[in-house]
This record gives structure tokens, sequence and C-alpha cells, in this order.
């Protein structure tokens, strides 16, 4: 029998001073899984797999501070910062323990908090998460921007970020990338925030902690993070790799069903491979 999908909520959360939102779906008393975006997305990102995740767990998408609807935190942006940020967003709403999953930079956000607080996290799922480490982190010092572009009075730099994206992204889908251009235009100044605070990460030093059961995702057109899948997958205790073939960067809102069930695919079983 098919179940009606659970209506969505969102709330904010004061976290060390700044307002943090989230959206979720769910009953309040289902197992909670906390979904992290992509850098510069939101909880958007996860618009259409909330409410597919809903019926079975209370799923929850955080807007990293300083993205989205979320206020920055003081002081300097990093993944450690923010993943104490979710956190505390959990410590707000009652939650003892959740799964995780996120998606390139929430993937690394996702990766902190299972390694600094162990006990709190069941499951992972690593969705085209970057394998960080010297060499990448040497090669992000050389390259350009990734999505920074200079402001414009005639508003072109709006077309140039669309452009930036766009090879990346499945053809036909203007809607995608329309998602994108809006929340990037949400926040401002700080476009590369989430790719520096990535870049800084040491992620080396942590993934020893990361003993959970771990499935890695692996977008199978994703440029920038297929290659790093079958790398992260062999530095964890207890990983596996997924493959969705046709993913692309925007794997969650591109393919929000075949997400959905590779979430929940790996979350209910107690053998997911």
């Amino acid at each position: 029998m098919h179940r009606p999908a659970p209506p969505l909520r969102r709330a904010f959360t004061d976290v060390d001073g700044a307002l943090l939102h989230h959206a979720e779906c769910g009953r309040v008393d289902a197992p909670a899984v906390l979904l992290l975006h992509q850098t510069p997305r939101s909880w958007a990102e996860y618009r259409a797999v909330l409410p597919r995740l809903g019926v079975h767990c209370r799923a929850i998408a955080l807007d990293t501070p300083g993205f989205g609807e979320s206020q920055p935190l003081a002081g300097e942006p990093t993944i450690e910062r923010w993943a104490a940020a979710a956190v505390g967003v959990l410590d707000a709403l009652g939650i003892a323990q959740v799964d995780l999953v996120g998606h390139h930079t929430g993937g690394v956000i996702a990766v902190e908090v299972a390694a600094g607080w162990p006990r709190r996290v069941g499951r992972v799922v690593l969705s085209s998460t970057p394998w960080v480490d010297a060499a990448l982190r040497a090669e992000r010092a050389r390259r350009p921007p990734i999505d920074e572009v200079e402001p414009q009075p005639d508003g072109s730099h709006l077309a140039a970020l669309w452009q930036r994206r766009q090879a990346f992204y499945p053809p036909g889908r203007p809607d995608l990338l329309h998602a994108f251009v809006l929340d990037a235009m949400k926040v401002g100044d700080r476009l590369e925030q989430g790719h520096r605070a990535v870049a800084a990460y040491r992620m080396e030093d942590r993934l020893p902690r990361v003993t959970h059961p771990v499935r890695v995702l692996r977008a199978g057109a994703d440029p920038f993070a297929a290659p790093h899948a079958h790398a992260l997958a062999a530095r964890l205790a207890d990983a596996h790799v997924h493959e969705i073939a046709d993913g692309m960067v925007p794997l969650p809102d591109q393919l929000p069903q075949a997400f959905a069930d590779a979430v929940l695919g790996f979350l209910r079983r107690a053998d997911a491979r």
C-alpha cells in the first residue's frame, strides 16, 4: 500500500548565537537521519528526497551555517566548527543518535561528525565526497576559485555563474541550475567558503576514527568526486561503494528517487552489501 508523503516542517535553532535553519519530514519519534548539503547549496538540495525518506524515518536537512537560511557563525568557518554546529542542532532537537547523509561538502562535514562524536552516529552515507589529503589540498591551492564570480553592474555575473556549472549538470534540466543560482545568490561573497573549508580539512587524520558502516555513493558522471570514491572507501574501516551511473554534481535533486533508494537500502538493511 502506498503511503502518502509526510508534510514538510521548517524551523530555526540557536547554536552559539547563530540561527540555524532546517527542514524535516517524518515522525519525530522515528529514527533520525541528518542530511548535509554541498557548497553553495542549501537544504533545498534535498527538497525531493526528504518526503521519500520521511515515510520511513525522521529526515532532517540542515542549512550549513552561512548557507541557505542559516546565519554564519562568528569567526573563521571550518569543517570542524560546522560539524559541531550540526551536533548542536541535534542536541536542541533531543536527538541522541542519528544516521548521516552528506553530499560533496556535506559528506566532509559528515566525516567530522562521525569522527568527533562516534557514539552519536549509526550509519553514514557519503555521496560524491572527496578524499581530502595533502595532494588535494595542494591542488586546490593552485586552482582558481570554483564558483566565485565578480559582480557586474549588468548582472552578467549571474550568467557566468550558471555557465560555470552548466557542463556538470544534466542537459535539459534548467530547473537544477536555477536552484543552484538561487542558493548561490543568498550566499553572496561567501561562495567559496565551503570549498576553502574542505581544502583545509585534514581528512587523513580523522578517517581512522570513523569505524561506522559507510556507503560511499559514486555518481558516475560527476568528474570532481567520482574519481575519489574507491580511494575514500579503501581508507574506511567498514565501507563499500554504491554506483549511481547517471548521477552528476546535483545528484540528490537530479535523481531523488535513486538517491533515496540508495540511502534507505543501506540504512534499513542489516547487511547492505
